[in-house]
């Protein structure tokens, strides 16, 4: 069981910013990864939900190929605004999975409570992006995943934009049963929020201090 890499490789223009990278997320447990500006963090992260195909190497999902279960792993970016319809109100955006399911009386109750575990008051659901700001809207593409109910979630910075406070509310909103590989900058969150941490460093996956 897990959301498994197995030796991927990835060059960008000739230069390998992966090189036989083996990680898995166990259901339940939050992995954190760190690492440099450049050290192929968020490609890793891309990969790992199918955004990008790697050079070599396999990604699974609870041993089933990740283009067989794709709607089981959800991605958090970092920026939310290339994430979201600027038409859609952030109410519409956070219920999008459950009304794509076409279930609409499900869609409103969880847009409801995912809204409130991230700390979006009713006043700004039916605000567009444009009236909201990036922080807030980044709570809302975090909500909406939380709707979205994946087994997996690759978080990529979900934080860096949110106070101290909302980002301790946010964490706890992310730990469910779901696994989290939760990529980050900040060391000190990931060593308070992490059951494991890892550092990508020259292409390679290094196990964390």
């Amino acid at each position: 069981m897990g959301l498994r890499a197995r030796n991927i490789a990835h060059s960008f223009a000739g230069r390998e910013v992966l090189r036989d990278i083996m990680l898995r997320v166990a259901p339940g447990e939050i992995v954190g990864l760190v690492g440099p500006s450049g050290s192929g963090k968020t490609t890793l992260g891309r990969i790992l939900t199918g955004r990008i195909t790697p050079r070599a190497g396999a990604v699974t999902v609870d041993g089933v190929a990740l283009g067989e279960a794709r709607r089981d792993v959800a991605f958090i970016g970092q920026s939310p605004r290339e994430a979201c319809n600027p038409r859609w109100t952030l109410r519409r955006i956070i219920a999008e999975p459950a009304l794509i399911a076409s279930d609409q009386g499900r869609a409103q109750s969880e847009a409801q409570s995912a809204a409130e575990s991230v700390l979006l008051t009713e006043d700004l659901l039916d605000r567009v992006p444009s009236d909201v700001s990036d922080g807030q809207l980044q709570r809302a593409v975090i909500a909406r995943a939380l709707v979205q109910k994946p087994k997996y979630l690759v978080c990529d910075e979900p934080t860096s934009m949110l106070d101290p406070i909302t980002t301790a509310t946010v964490v706890a909103a992310l730990r469910t049963e779901a696994g989290v590989l939760f990529i980050s900058h900040d060391r000190r969150l990931l060593a308070a929020v992490a059951d494991r941490v890892f550092e990508l460093r020259d292409g390679e996956l290094l196990l964390g201090n």
